[in-house]
């Protein structure tokens, strides 16, 4: 075959590749979504040892985590328009190339200034890795086995936030925090090299389209202002803080200019019209209330256990694991059953599965044992694919198979924005409740000083008596705190599953999702 050839029968999507290439290509794609979703969540625990490091406070220290946010909150829903003018799979070998270079900057910094400004970088070359890495995923199987694809990559998707805090903790405790960023950089450099000695030659017909500059501007002043309200927002009381309100004027304005520009605009910088797809708009709506539900639960389970419980980074990664590996061990067969089922069924199942198991988790108490930490985390794993893998292919193959990319970008855009809105939801309501818990418990406990005077009797001060009384009440009034917050997540799950009958029935065959 000549080599025109060659390049023709590869542009409606499909790699010709041996079965080992093909399983070390599926292998590269799916590290590299692992590695950017992983990266979320693995500086959370690393803030303090960061922060007390570089001599800044730890306020300051959550700008690593805010950085991040942001440059991938950017170039995540640019990522079709970078496909279609440069090509996907270059995209993604460059982005996964200054992953590594960016990380290892990231290491290397001295100054709380210079990390978060490669933690932006770092951030902007992670963004295209989640769906660029789900795309290519589809193209390289048959479209017969497209759930497996799906599966592959939701997964990693779920399984990575879970496993970050472990390993930020982890090695932290055990090494330095600049390791928490060398690791990525061996591991995203082989994948990207081998990436492109795979795929290269696919080829694919690219669209040079004029850059949007105003849409790319509205698109970053946006997202930067909304990022900034919700990282500072709890600091600063909210909208008791004039600046939390320019910011989210500014934020609000931006947005609908934003949306009104990106509709009418010729050549926009993101394609806002893949949401006239009944599906693919459900499905997004869909994932954003149950990814943001089972984000936040995972944001406050380390928190909950550490705080509370005495657990270390370590010892709460183990208790959390669980979730992923449960998942892991169904995630074969739910793949399997998305090609013959109703994915609406299956997404049903899984996010009612999860809502139950998150209000399980709203009845804990100070004296629960690990097993008792471990086993609703460990059954709630068992809903993770039946929510993630069929609610990944109904939106993708909701739309038209031009509109792939520009839609797993949107897709990935609105998971993150979804996470972003659950973190900042979960720490401010944790803590209100707390709060309130605790001015509720003072007013009645101990109301007939039988406590205090049994601890009089046995010899203790006034002072330790007050000490002892507040720490049961700071105890109980986190664990009510918790309870409250897990048992409204739960609501956001059941509300989510009821949301995904308003996609129109799948087609058995995903349109859009090309194969061999």
């Amino acid at each position: 075959m000549k080599k025109d050839e060659t390049s023709s029968a590869k542009v409606d999507g499909a790699f010709n590749l041996s079965p080992t290439m093909f399983w070390v290509a599926a292998l590269m794609l799916t590290t590299a979504n692992f590695i950017a979703v992983l990266n979320m969540t693995i500086a959370n625990v690393s803030v303090p040892h960061i922060a007390g490091n570089l001599g800044a406070t730890a306020s300051q220290g959550t700008w690593v985590i805010t950085a991040y946010a942001i440059g991938e909150a950017i170039t995540v829903p640019l990522t079709g328009w970078f496909a279609a003018r440069f090509g996907a799979v270059k995209v993604f070998v460059v982005s996964m190339i200054m992953f590594g270079l960016f990380s290892i900057v990231c290491g290397l910094a001295d100054s709380l200034g210079l990390l978060v400004v490669a933690r932006v970088f770092q951030g902007f070359s992670g963004g295209p890795l989640m769906p660029l890495s789900q795309t290519l995923l589809l193209r390289l199987f048959p479209k017969e086995k497209a759930g497996v694809a799906i599966g592959m990559w939701s997964m990693t998707t779920l399984v990575a936030p879970v496993l970050g805090p472990i390993v930020g903790g982890y090695v932290c405790d055990e090494y330095s925090w600049p390791w928490v960023f060398f690791l990525n950089s061996p591991i995203v450099i082989i994948c990207g090299f081998f990436a492109w000695k795979i795929l290269k030659d696919f080829v694919e017909p690219l669209i040079k389209k004029p850059i949007d500059v105003t849409g790319l501007t509205l698109l970053i002043v946006w997202i930067v202002c909304l990022q900034l309200v919700l990282d500072e927002g709890k600091d600063l009381d909210w909208f008791s803080s004039s600046k939390i309100i320019i910011l989210s004027i500014i934020s609000f304005v931006c947005f609908v200019s934003f949306i009104i520009w990106e509709f009418y605009e010729e050549h926009p910088i993101v394609d806002l019209k893949v949401f006239r797809h009944r599906g693919f708009t459900i499905s997004v709506l869909t994932v954003s209330l149950a990814f943001g539900a089972y984000f936040g639960a995972n944001v406050l389970t380390p928190l909950w256990l550490q705080t509370l419980m005495g657990y270390t980074g370590t010892q709460a990664g183990l208790a959390a694991c669980w979730t992923g590996i449960a998942g892991l061990m169904v995630a074969p067969f739910v793949a399997k059953a998305a090609t013959t089922t109703d994915a609406r069924k299956l997404v049903f199942v899984g996010v009612l599965w999860l809502g139950l198991m998150t209000f399980w988790r709203g009845i804990a108490n100070t004296d629960m044992a690990f097993i008792d930490v471990m086993l609703p985390l460990f059954f709630m794993g068992f809903g993770l694919p039946f929510f993630f893998i069929p609610s990944m292919g109904l939106s993708l193959s909701s739309v038209d198979k031009n509109e792939v990319d520009s839609a797993a970008g949107l897709l990935n855009f609105v998971r993150t924005l979804a996470g972003a809105f659950a973190t900042s939801f979960v720490s401010t309501a944790w803590s209100n409740k707390t709060i309130e818990n605790h001015a509720d418990l003072v007013a009645i406990t101990d109301s007939d000083n039988s406590i205090r005077i049994s601890m009089e009797h046995s010899g203790m001060s006034t002072d330790l008596i007050n000490q002892t009384i507040n720490s049961m009440i700071d105890k109980q009034s986190v664990m009510l705190a918790t309870n409250q917050v897990m048992i409204t997540l739960s609501v956001v799950f059941l509300f989510a599953a009821f949301i995904i009958w308003a996609a129109p029935k799948p087609i058995k065959v995903p349109k859009g999702i090309s194969g061999h």
